[in-house]
């Protein structure tokens, strides 16, 4: 705590000129306007305080649900009333965020609130909720975050040899948003699935599976991934041994 300024040096500092530059004309025209709007902000203010009613928390807005591409930044906002002010809680999924670098809480005067994700990608994917509680009650709302990601193979299949009748599996680990459409080539041609040839398709990879292999197996292999955002391609050579 710095003591108190002495009573004469205070008074000289009030009476101080202003610094060279700064003058303040209030017979100005925009000098007038800008008080009077600060006037009307303020009574707006104090109005809007003045009119609000105590009671539980309601929201005015809901969430909307959001769609970005990977790599950008989301904002999930709504509109709530409520007074005295209440306490804002962000969750996904459950799980409650808390405001820092990959989260911020934002208020905009005088309702609306506010969340930012920043760097959003597919982890990112998931119900966002919002609980807003004063001491009069609670209410919460919700949205999905989507997120768009170009299809892309994260991890090719491996070149590889193999024995005469033995089994060979090819897997590639995918990814994308939305979900890739994925097919399998050899040698520049689409593979038609059999009970011998066949390929499955999971969350974020897929396998190639060949039975019984042949000298007609060998070969190179192109896997493909697609969506609406994009797509990727990785290639493999089989030899028969």
């Amino acid at each position: 705590m710095s003591k108190a300024a002495p009573k004469k040096a205070a008074a000289a500092a009030a009476a101080a000129p202003p610094p060279p530059g700064f003058n303040l004309d209030i017979n100005d025209p925009q000098v007038q306007n800008a008080a009077i709007r600060i006037q009307a902000s303020y009574r707006g203010h104090r109005s809007r305080k003045e009119l609000k009613e105590k009671g539980p928390p309601r929201v005015l807005q809901n969430l909307q649900d959001v769609v970005l591409i990977d790599g950008s930044a989301a904002k999930l906002t709504c509109r709530i009333s409520a007074f005295p002010d209440p306490f804002i809680r962000w969750s996904k999924d459950g799980a409650e965020l808390k405001d820092g670098p990959k989260y911020r809480y934002v208020f905009e005067d005088p309702d609306i609130v506010a969340l930012v994700v920043r760097d959003a990608g597919l982890p990112d994917l998931g119900k966002y909720t919002i609980s807003v509680k004063n001491p009069f009650g609670e209410c919460s709302d919700s949205a999905r975050l989507l997120v768009e990601v170009p299809a892309k193979i994260e991890k090719g299949p491996g070149s590889t040899k193999a024995k005469k009748g033995s089994t060979v599996n090819l897997t590639a680990h995918i990814s994308g948003e939305p979900a890739p459409d994925v097919g399998w080539a050899k040698d520049g041609e689409d593979i038609e699935e059999d009970n011998r040839v066949y390929f499955n398709i999971g969350s974020d990879s897929t396998t190639l599976t060949i039975k019984k292999v042949t000298p007609a197996d060998a070969g190179k292999y192109e896997v493909f991934v697609e969506n609406s955002l994009g797509m990727d391609q990785s290639f493999a050579r089989l030899d028969v041994v």
